[in-house]
């Protein structure tokens, strides 16, 4: 059968795929295909493989309700329409676990970036402004012993959270829709409220699935709630921060610092002044890029779509409720 991938993957991906004797096509244009050009090549191909942000919603899934599987390269799966997709019965995968750990590294890596305003330093070198030794000039702060709040403990924000307590014997705190055993059995982790969440954090990280319900969640309200020495880390989805109310509490001293890999929209402008922040590190989306996240979530992906062609359930299925 005749497979189609939006964007170029590892190809380990694409060979699984061919030993397993379907034909596999790559996209290979500079600009994104817009939804009714991925609509009309889908047309001529059994299976999808979407790589890069497509929208999946409900006018894409009737027009080409003969796929047999609609195989995501990414753990997230906001930009399908889950039930159209299952009444329609295509199995829609995802490729979760195999990139928790890279995730959640970049998470770590943009809190002690914002802790130590370390983006900005090293752009003072750049821009020749580094003068020497000043005692008193942008100081960040340490994290030991502070209280990690995590939105959203699944796998990644586990990870953060077991680096968080091994790096800096921080507390863990977490909102979840339901209580998280294991991270409570072996980091201790305490189940708060959203409000408590806000309030009691020193660095509250969001690893949460992005929904109706999570959507511009970080706003205004939520900011004003949180500690004026707080860090603000978002590894997850941009849509889960209202951007403009950002900037305005990290002006105002509402909150101390943020570290986002994802922005809304995507990519950022380069004159949005989040990047001229002191207190701001801002990272191009690159949660899951490392060699060895993205070759398993190629092979994760293309074994979604080898089971769905065979007729078998996906490995790593989203709306399981089509096989009911």
């Amino acid at each position: 059968m005749k497979v189609f991938i939006t964007k170029q993957i590892p190809e380990v991906g694409v060979q699984r795929m061919e030993a397993a004797g379907h034909e596999v096509v790559v996209y290979d244009g500079e600009q994104p295909l817009s939804q009714e050009a991925l609509i009309e090549t889908c047309q001529r191909f059994d299976a999808l493989v979407s790589a890069g942000f497509n929208k999946i919603d409900r006018h894409f899934l009737n027009a080409c309700k003969h796929l047999k599987v609609v195989s995501l390269f990414s753990v997230g799966y906001d930009s399908v329409d889950l039930n159209a997709a299952t009444q329609l019965k295509i199995p829609v995968g995802n490729t979760p676990h195999v990139l928790s750990k890279a995730t959640a590294d970049i998470a770590f890596l943009l809190m002690l970036n914002v802790s130590r305003k370390a983006f900005f330093n090293y752009k003072k070198i750049l821009d020749g402004k580094w003068k020497g030794f000043e005692p008193v000039a942008d100081l960040g702060q340490e994290l030991y012993g502070k209280t990690l709040g995590v939105f959203g403990l699944g796998d990644i924000g586990f990870e953060m959270a077991k680096k968080c307590r091994a790096a800096f014997d921080m507390d863990i705190i977490y909102h979840n829709r339901k209580p998280n055993a294991r991270a409570e059995a072996q980091l201790g982790a305490r189940y708060v409220s959203f409000d408590a969440l806000l309030a009691q954090s020193d660095v509250l990280s969001v690893h949460a699935n992005f929904s109706d319900q999570t959507k511009g969640i970080f706003d205004k309200a939520a900011f004003a709630k949180m500690k004026p020495s707080s860090i603000f880390i978002n590894t997850a989805r941009g849509g889960m921060h209202d951007e403009a109310d950002l900037k305005d509490a990290l002006d105002a001293g509402t909150i101390w610092g943020a570290g986002l890999d994802v922005t809304n929209p995507e990519p950022m402008d380069k004159e949005n002044p989040l990047m001229l922040m002191p207190n701001v590190c801002v990272l191009p989306h690159i949660g899951s890029a490392t060699k060895e996240a993205r070759e398993g979530m190629a092979m994760m992906a293309a074994d979604n779509v080898i089971a769905a062609l065979k007729g078998d359930r996906l490995p790593t299925i989203v709306n399981a409720d089509i096989y009911l």
